[in-house]
């Protein structure tokens, strides 16, 4: 496919901007006058160049997606039919004209409180990471409230890379604490380095191999005997959700990801939703603003400051709450369910040419590793191969603590038969693998685009064209 430079031919135009005298019509301070190589292209040449290349692109409503720990399901198409409807308030409208917007806001707030067990929750984040910083600030703002001035968050080592990098930003320091054979938090490690200069552990649960950490309540304990807060990243809440209560376990914060957990779309840069929710002593420090009824009517009032203009993504809010409505309780764990068998099927067909990184029981997903087939193939040529079949690949090489990951999570949203298509296609390559390794190293072979310098592109980007000599 020839890029729009190489379909530019000189005097072309797409949109006419002169009056019947030839003269631009544009004011003179909006015309730049020196842009070199802008093609010159009708719009009709525009259309059919960006319509090709849109459906150029994988997603979700293509075809499988089975990228582990980021939950990339189909989502369904009502939700957005009922997001329509809510398109026309301005933000800045009076309360008392939006009481139905409003009521919405406080109905999500009220079934995700339902859901984890927490006292109260926040809608403002934009996401997942923006949910976790506003988070550790809560607990923050609450130990700096009693004169506490800690200074260390823990985070497992497999943790989400996001976990240490809000720690930081709120102004602490990450110390990691590695996991055990078994792929749980190493709890003797843990005791050694909890103190009085903690003032949170920020867990995954299910962590990042799709294993449950079952020492979460004697964790969460083992903090509040140290005055230190349970924070659990709720990015993969998917996995027992309906099952657990997180307040069950201990956790005084999480964030939920409503662009994973509840079906609002994902990826492309957003919009995302972080509600953050947390125990009632937390509450008073919740970013605002906060949403209060009185006599039958709701209004907002100031929170402990701010996480982001008006009121988080409202539209997001709106497909989630639906997607919740829509399934209730019994469907919310039916969700978990799917998610969890689906991701046992795939390791019992696939644990049988790959290696399982850790034998213990995982929930929504799991990690293969490249031990089987590390000297003749790598991960990422398995991942390129994959492309052949028109799959999308699963996360590679994350989380840092197994070599050569293929992070798998089939979601619950996808059917046995693309299931058992994945499962053939990564059986073949394995094939491959020990019988023509070369095809792999070459891979993708079949795609607009082969396999590029991704490390060279990052470091030295060309960010705009330059014309052949």
């Amino acid at each position: 496919m020839r890029l729009i430079f190489e379909l530019s031919k000189e005097g072309k135009e797409g949109f006419f901007v002169k009056n019947e005298d030839g003269e631009i019509r544009l004011p003179e301070e909006l015309i730049r006058q020196e842009i070199d190589e802008l093609p010159e292209v009708s719009e009709r040449e525009v259309v059919s160049h960006y319509l090709r290349l849109s459906v150029m692109n994988y997603s979700v409503d293509w075809g499988f997606y089975p990228l582990g720990s980021c939950t990339m399901k189909y989502n369904p198409k009502v939700n957005e039919l009922v997001a329509s409807l809510f398109t026309d308030a301005h933000p800045l409208l009076p309360e008392e004209l939006v009481q139905g917007y409003l009521r919405i806001f406080k109905e999500l707030e009220e079934v995700l409180c339902e859901i984890t067990g927490l006292d109260a929750f926040t809608l403002s984040p934009s996401a997942g990471a923006h949910g976790e910083f506003a988070g550790i600030t809560i607990i923050k703002n609450y130990l700096e409230a009693k004169g506490e001035n800690r200074e260390v968050v823990l985070i497992p080592d497999s943790a989400h890379g996001t976990n240490p990098a809000s720690s930081a930003l709120a102004g602490y320091k990450a110390v990691e604490i590695p996991s055990d054979e078994h792929g749980r938090i190493d709890l003797e490690k843990f005791k050694e380095a909890l103190s009085d200069r903690v003032a949170a552990l920020m867990i995954t649960n299910p962590n990042t191999l799709g294993i449950f950490e079952s020492n979460i309540r004697k964790i969460a304990d083992l903090l509040h005997e140290k005055g230190a807060f349970l924070y659990m990243d709720g990015a993969n809440m998917n996995a027992f959700l309906g099952k657990v209560k997180v307040s069950d376990l201990g956790v005084d914060v999480m964030h939920l990801n409503l662009h994973k957990t509840f079906s609002t779309p994902h990826g492309g840069g957003g919009p995302g939703s972080g509600p953050v929710g947390v125990v009632k002593t937390l509450e008073p420090h919740l970013p605002g603003p906060r949403l209060v009824e009185e006599k039958g009517k709701l209004r907002w009032v100031q929170g402990e400051g701010r996480i982001r203009s008006f009121y988080g993504n409202f539209l997001v809010l709106v497909k989630a709450l639906a997607y919740i409505r829509e399934l209730g309780g019994r469907g919310l764990k039916e969700v978990a369910e799917l998610a969890v068998l689906n991701a046992n099927y795939l390791r019992a067909k696939l644990s049988k040419k790959y290696r399982i990184s850790y034998e213990t029981p995982t929930l929504h997903e799991f990690v293969l590793t490249d031990d089987t087939f590390r000297d003749k193939v790598s991960t990422l040529d398995v991942a390129k191969r994959l492309l052949d079949y028109g799959l999308h690949p699963p996360t590679i090489y994350f989380p840092l603590i197994v070599h050569g990951a293929l992070m798998i999570e089939p979601t619950e949203t996808e059917s046995k038969e693309t299931l058992d298509e994945f499962v053939n296609a990564m059986l073949k390559i394995a094939e491959e693998a020990e019988t023509n390794p070369e095809l792999l190293h070459e891979a993708p072979h079949v795609t607009p685009v082969r396999r590029l310098d991704e490390v060279g592109a990052a470091r030295n980007p060309i960010l705009r064209y330059i014309k052949p000599e």
